[in-house]
């Protein structure tokens, strides 16, 4: 089946690893991140190109050596080719040719939870670009320590840098994310989303008010800088 392409919904990963302590870790990383849903476990290529043809998978956590077919083998053989692959081997041997089979990464055993989530963000950025070609997403995933949180662009009131990272208040609740205000933003929708301020971004549709140089957002005074002046007004007299 093909793979699914919501994000808006989990990302459906299979793992293929004969050894048994190997893939209980992968499931144990799996369980704990938010993104993605285990819909299975093959303890080597046949039984998971039996799985394949029955079940929705968009990304594969996939060993190498096995002993009825190798990973790379598995992945000549498999048709469906917007499946995404996240090599788990325990060799660097392998890389070279499995970038050739366009992996898009290859973590070498002992793997560490916080080399798992690059993966998983790799395989993240990867869907979403395809998505863009349909719907846009309600939401985005950003990384707090050692996991990532959804939350819904709709719940966001606005997002206050500071230092080396931003606050992001969603209902009154305040997530700290070690990210630019920049690259935080852009992973907004423009039409949603609008700044106010060197330090603040705020959420148009949880403006209340406007009062002289400042907006309102609830009970909060974010004050609009000089810079920012004229293009809030602006925009916000088109609502």
């Amino acid at each position: 089946m093909s793979a699914s392409l919501m994000i808006n919904s989990p990302i459906k990963c299979l793992i293929i690893d004969d050894d048994i302590f190997s893939a209980r870790i992968i499931q144990k990383f799996t369980a704990d991140t938010d993104i993605l849903e285990l819909v299975g476990t093959a303890n080597g290529g046949i039984e998971a190109a039996s799985i394949l043809r029955d079940t929705s998978v968009d990304v594969l956590f996939l060993d190498i050596e096995m002993p009825d077919m190798s990973g790379l083998d598995l992945l000549t053989t498999i048709q469906n080719k917007d499946l995404l692959v996240i090599v788990t081997s325990a060799s660097r041997e392998y890389a070279v040719e499995a970038f050739e089979q366009n992996v898009i990464d290859y973590l070498v055993k002992p793997i560490t939870y916080s080399r798992f989530l690059i993966a998983v963000q790799k395989a993240h950025e990867r869907l979403n670009q395809r998505q863009q070609t349909s719907a846009p997403a309600d939401f985005t995933f950003v990384k707090v320590e050692q996991k990532l949180i959804k939350i819904y662009f709709a719940d966001i009131q606005y997002i206050e840098a500071l230092g080396d990272y931003v606050h992001i208040v969603s209902n009154g609740k305040k997530t700290i994310v070690y990210a630019t205000l920049k690259a935080t933003v852009s992973r907004f929708p423009a039409s949603k989303f609008i700044r106010v301020h060197r330090s603040f971004i705020v959420n148009i549709d949880a403006i209340t008010a406007v009062e002289g140089n400042n907006v309102a957002i609830s009970n909060k005074f974010i004050p609009i800088g000089a810079t920012y002046a004229k293009s809030v007004l602006q925009l916000l007299s088109k609502y």
